[in-house]
């Protein structure tokens, strides 16, 4: 079932979060820190405002996720004040690491990238991660409404996320959904749909 995120559910969210996190496959191992792709994709996004964060119960354990901010710049302008001293203590710029895990750091550190040009029209964000046994069978869908009802409950028009190319199977969930292309390049794209939800939905 899909339900709220509720505190306890975070271990299962930073395994979820780990196991897509490479392109969609499993990251475990790939990092310094397993936890750094939670405490860049997950983490932020519950602390900030888990009212946005939907989860798939199998009535064992939390398969899948979903996790948003309404308002990007607010969210930016938060995570720096609030969230960032915490996550550049746990990983400095410099650190002896691969050029991948240092982009990542990066990111974390440098939080205005989510600033995208198409933040007017789009100023949610989100984040979507199933387990691979959870995928093909509604759940996605279904959490994309759920969090899109939110975001329109609070008067937000449009969503957006970003994502890497190499993940041709995510790109072909969203196109289904009827997210559009806002941008392209360097192997990233960034999608947008509007928060409504029905058969009367447009981009």
């Amino acid at each position: 079932m899909i339900r709220p995120y509720r505190p306890s559910d975070r271990a299962d969210c930073f395994d979820i979060c780990v196991r897509t996190a490479d392109a969609g496959g499993d990251a475990t191992g790939k990092y310094s820190s397993d936890a750094l792709m939670p405490d860049l994709f997950f983490a932020p996004y519950v602390d900030l405002d888990p009212g946005l964060a939907f989860v798939v119960d199998n009535g064992v354990r939390v398969v899948g996720y979903v996790v948003a901010t309404a308002d990007t710049r607010e969210f930016v302008r938060r995570y720096r004040a609030e969230l960032l001293p915490g996550f550049a203590a746990a990983y400095p710029l410099g650190g002896p690491v691969s050029d991948d895990e240092a982009a990542m750091v990066g990111l974390g550190h440098h939080p205005e990238h989510l600033l995208i040009p198409e933040i007017d029209a789009h100023p949610a964000h989100l984040h979507i991660d199933l387990l691979p046994e959870a995928q093909g069978q509604g759940w996605g869908r279904r959490l994309i409404d759920a969090v899109r009802a939110a975001l329109a409950a609070r008067g937000v028009p449009a969503v957006h996320l970003t994502m890497v190319d190499a993940n041709r199977g995510a790109r072909a969930f969203y196109d289904r959904l009827g997210f559009r292309l806002l941008s392209a390049g360097g192997g990233v794209s960034t999608l947008g749909i509007t928060t409504v939800v029905g058969p009367a939905q447009s981009n």
